[in-house]
């Protein structure tokens, strides 16, 4: 085994370009499902989109880890002139909200960017999103350890 760098990326939002349009959520929901792409259903999706026509606001919010007890913690959050809940753009699944729970098994759901191997142009929410609102982007460099077999293939990025 050898050490190698190698580019770790996320996907970045870009509130301000998201229309509410759900697209990410269905791409998702169809990637993820058992067989793949055998159906269609936002809920099972690893994405949401936060929606407040009204005020005009629209935030695609990533699943995040499980918590397994509430959170304690209540702050306000002010966007534009409205207040909202922190609970509102929480990522985590959690006791006092049913987002990100599989609607059939209960079971918490994770964003994993679209597993390994990842489809080639990164997750179907990048994919689909044609407003522009989701990139996958490079966010840091981290030494991993590899076979001397794959030392070849990597291939470190600059950020």
């Amino acid at each position: 085994m050898k050490k190698v760098k190698k580019v770790i990326k996320a996907i970045k939002i870009y509130p301000e370009k998201c229309t509410g349009c759900g697209t990410c959520e269905v791409y998702c929901s169809a990637y993820h499902a058992e067989p793949r792409y055998s159906y269609v259903n936002p809920a099972k999706s690893r994405i949401r989109v936060f929606v407040d026509e009204l005020n005009d606001v629209y935030l695609p919010i990533i699943s995040g880890r499980y918590a397994d007890a509430e959170c304690r913690v209540r702050y306000r959050i002010v966007v534009g002139d409205r207040d909202y809940e922190e609970c509102t753009f929480c990522r985590a699944a959690c006791p006092s909200r049913k987002d990100f729970f599989d609607p059939d098994t209960g079971l918490p759901l994770l964003c994993d960017g679209c597993g390994e191997p990842m489809p080639q142009g990164g997750p179907m929410c990048v994919q689909a999103c044609d407003a522009g609102a989701l990139e996958y982007l490079p966010e840091r460099i981290e030494e991993v350890l590899v076979p001397e077999e794959e030392e070849e293939e990597e291939v470190v990025e600059e950020l």
